[in-house]
């Protein structure tokens, strides 16, 4: 596959990611809907944003940038054009990158830790000490009383960050290598009416 064609379907992948992280992250803002919870009940890796910084914004400017390195823009003509903007996704990549490491850290720390919840008359982290082990035993989950499912919910969304933040890391990488060969080998598409 030609570095263009890999940078195009790095970029395709990329954006919708970026986009799933950032409503996941919206969703973490109201449990089960309802923005009654929004105040103090939330827990510190929800309003660490990273879905929406680092597996969102971060990762849809690689996204773009990918896919306009595997077009045929207007950023000069020929081979030399092609080699700039395989070098800003380059850079593009690497950022990308760093925002999806961070998204994944901070939702796997998310479900690690678990929710603030309402449990025994206190608002706290009550499965922070379970180093995780709660989240195979659901019959915990309903000792939180408020915000209603919120253990359920917070472990769906972060979840789903995790996951899409690692395959965000690994196009990250691939269009890191990619673009790197682009740069110095440039594109070997065809130009169009070149003779065959």
């Amino acid at each position: 596959m030609c570095t263009g064609k890999c940078a195009r379907f790095v970029g395709l992948s990329l954006i919708p990611l970026s986009l799933i992280c950032i409503v996941a992250n919206a969703l973490l803002l109201v449990p089960n809907g309802q923005t009654t919870w929004i105040k103090d009940c939330l827990s510190l890796q929800v309003w660490l944003m990273a879905g929406f910084i680092g597996g969102g914004l971060m990762v849809l400017c690689p996204g773009i940038s990918a896919v306009r390195a595997g077009g045929k823009g207007c950023c000069g003509a020929g081979c030399c054009g092609n080699r700039c903007r395989m070098l800003r996704s380059v850079f593009c990549s690497a950022f990308g990158m760093l925002g999806a490491i961070y998204c994944l850290s901070v939702s796997g720390a998310g479900l690690r830790i678990g929710p603030r919840c309402l449990m025994h008359g206190s608002w706290d982290y009550h499965f922070q000490h379970t180093a995780g082990s709660y989240l195979l035993n659901r019959t915990q989950w309903s000792s939180c009383v408020e915000p209603p499912g919120v253990v359920y919910w917070n472990v769906t969304l972060f979840s789903l960050l995790v996951a899409a933040s690692c395959l965000e890391i690994l196009l990250c990488g691939v269009q890191l290598v990619n673009a790197s060969i682009g740069v110095f080998c440039g594109d070997c598409r065809k130009k169009e009416g070149a003779p065959h």
